[in-house]
């Protein structure tokens, strides 16, 4: 026989190399699909979900706050263009947000439905047998009875049930297995995470949300044309709209003057309300993290602030606007902000730009200001504007600004006429004959946010389930245990007792100490140590 030759002799045959199998359409497709469904794969999903929302805290989102986009938009045009494009300001609906989302829902579904199959079938298994060599084991320990090795058998397998171990009766003791909550419990954690994913990827979409300020003595109907704001999801419909009015009987705020500051402290702020529904009418009260639920729907105390009652009359004695104006608090004393717009009625239109004083007092420059949030000394100022207000262009204004920009001060600032200053009940007279103007009443008004969220009970209760699953995930252990009794000479018997974990599990030790002791505890004959 011709030995072998080096494969790079002259006359040898090329080598052949090595072919690595070609996997196909189908073969990636289970390589990827391994890919996804891994745990790492759902670990780094979940980091870059983390990552996916802060845009959505860092920039004013379209859904939630509109007015923000728009200033941001005014502000910065050309940062605004490039963010607009990486659809920043939509991040929670934008397409790579979504893409995450799915993903990271297509990747635990991937992952939890082999586990969960394999752990119906680990449930049906009987324990593993005894392995031949208990000794081999870190945790071992041996003893030397004298009694009937029947008993001794049998008695192992009561030890062990009694122990909570799944319990497997052999010809020469018994093997028990327990901690299968321990996998049943992590199950039930990834499924609470779907059952959120699922339900805040579909209720969203059913929701609404719509903010409302309601004057004392006023009424708010849960209709869409009542809203002062509206924010509906996707899938939201009129009809889902409960048929019910809330009236705003009386607010009532508790201050604690602080005299080492000098600042009024908010106790309390509780707002009466009567709510109406089909079934009739009742009172209830709305307080500060103590929402209203009514018609399916969460009724939130927001702010509150006053509404002093304006009277404009024209020159020749016509009421042209009487009604409540809400005005913004500007410091926590309540010194408010607030505009009246008058189109008709008047000789031309007006702009009333106004300082509300709950507790008047004058600075040494002339100014005003409120040292108290409560309405010891009430006093209201004007300043007016004349010209086109622009309510005639159809273009939406915002009720609580004016833009002057092309329009006339009549008083206040650089004009050399003083502003118009009223007590409560007081009335001043509008420049240039325009007629007159009334401080009437001073009514409260509260600010609430009505807020329908279908998810709020699946949430909560996958939430529960979430925190259940891991702490029942991490306190109990998957254990194995064995007692094997191998008859000796004279009537006696060597009892093996073995522990095994899957996983760290550092009560170990003192786990097969208590099973020698169970077993020594009610045994019949006398263990003598071997």
């Amino acid at each position: 026989m011709e030995p072998l030759r080096p494969s790079d002799f002259h006359d040898s045959e090329p080598e052949r190399q090595i072919e690595q199998p070609r996997l196909g359409f189908s073969g990636w497709g289970r390589f990827f699909w391994r890919q996804l469904t891994s745990m790492r794969t759902a670990l780094v999903l979940l980091l870059l979900l983390a990552l996916a929302a802060i845009p959505g805290s860092l920039v004013p989102q379209r859904s939630s706050n509109p007015n923000g986009v728009i200033q941001f938009k005014r502000e910065d045009p050309d940062l605004f263009a490039v963010l607009d494009s990486l659809q920043l300001f939509d991040t929670f609906s934008s397409v790579w947000f979504s893409s995450i989302y799915l993903l990271l829902f297509i990747s635990l579904i991937g992952c939890i439905l082999p586990r969960t199959n394999h752990h119906l079938k680990a449930l049906r298994q009987p324990p593993p047998a005894t392995p031949r060599n208990l000794q081999r084991l870190e945790h071992f320990h041996s003893e030397t009875l004298s009694g009937d090795p029947a008993v001794l058998r049998a008695r192992a397998a009561q030890v062990l049930k009694s122990s909570g171990y799944r319990t497997l009766e052999q010809s020469d003791g018994a093997a028990g297995e327990r901690g299968y909550l321990r996998e049943t419990a992590n199950l039930v954690f990834h499924f609470a995470l779907v059952g959120i994913l699922v339900a805040v990827g579909l209720g969203t979409g059913f929701k609404y949300q719509g903010q409302r300020v309601i004057v004392e003595g006023q009424s708010f109907t849960n209709q869409l044309t009542s809203y002062d704001s509206f924010n509906p999801g996707r899938f939201f419909s009129e009809t889902a709209l409960a048929p019910y009015s809330l009236t705003l009987n009386r607010f009532t705020p508790t201050y604690q003057f602080d005299l080492t500051s000098g600042r009024a402290n908010p106790l309390d702020f509780a707002a009466d309300v009567t709510i109406t529904e089909a079934e009739g009418s009742v009172t209830e009260s709305i307080r500060v993290n103590s929402p209203l639920s009514v018609g399916g729907t969460s009724v939130y105390l927001l702010g509150n602030g006053f509404a002093p009652w304006v009277t404009v009359t024209s020159p020749s004695g016509d009421v042209v606007f009487s009604q409540p104006v809400a005005f913004l608090p500007q410091d926590s004393n309540l010194t408010s902000l607030g505009i009246v717009k008058i189109p008709d009625g008047l000789p031309q239109q007006i702009g009333l730009v106004g300082f509300f004083y709950p507790s008047a007092v004058v600075l040494e420059s002339g100014a005003f200001t409120s040292v108290y949030p409560e309405p010891e000394q009430p006093l209201l100022t004007f300043n007016v504007f004349s010209g086109d207000l622009g309510l005639d262009e159809g273009v939406p204004r915002n009720a609580y600004s004016l833009d002057t920009e092309g329009l006339t001060q009549q008083t206040g600032g650089e004009t050399g006429v003083e502003s118009l200053v009223m007590n409560l009940g007081e009335s001043a007279e509008l420049p240039s004959g325009l007629g007159s103007v009334e401080f009437t009443a001073l009514p409260r008004f509260v600010s609430v946010d009505i807020h329908r969220d279908p998810t709020q009970l699946p949430v909560g209760i996958s939430s529960v389930l979430i925190m259940a699953g891991l702490v029942v995930s991490l306190f109990v252990t998957r254990r194995r245990a064995w007692i094997r009794i191998v008859p000796g000479k004279k009537n006696e018997s060597a009892v093996e007792f073995a522990v095994l974990s899957r996983g760290d599990d550092p009560g170990l030790e003192q786990a097969l100490k208590q099973l020698v002791a169970d077993f020594s505890q009610d045994a019949e004959s006398t263990l003598k140590p071997s």
